[in-house]
């Protein structure tokens, strides 16, 4: 099973394609999803640290344009699927932000 890490805490297994943002959440990571994982908010991004996945799809690329985010490591945790080891930094969180948390994404 792939392992994530995540910057201050303790890393943790996943089976194999689960979106990276019900990991996170499923393991104490505040991460935040405004939008309900519909790659709208932008809010549940990270930074990729270490890892291998697939580039960035069409609905992040405009997603990031729409926002003015342009940064090669930033990657939307509701459109990843978890099929190896990352290593990431949350960008924004509920502790960070102040904000709740959102609607929780669908699988």
């Amino acid at each position: 099973m792939p392992i994530i890490s995540v910057l201050g805490q303790e890393p943790f297994e996943v089976e194999k394609g689960t979106k990276l943002v019900l990991a996170l959440e499923d393991h104490g990571v505040d991460i935040l999803h405004r939008c309900g994982g519909k790659a709208r908010c932008t809010t549940c991004r990270v930074e990729v640290l270490e890892g291998e996945f697939e580039d960035l799809s069409s609905i992040e690329k405009k997603a990031f344009s729409d926002k003015g985010l342009i940064d090669d490591q930033l990657r939307l945790s509701c459109q990843i699927r978890v099929n190896g080891d990352l290593t990431i930094r949350p960008v924004m969180t509920a502790s960070n932000s102040g904000l709740d948390a959102g609607p929780r994404p669908e699988d």
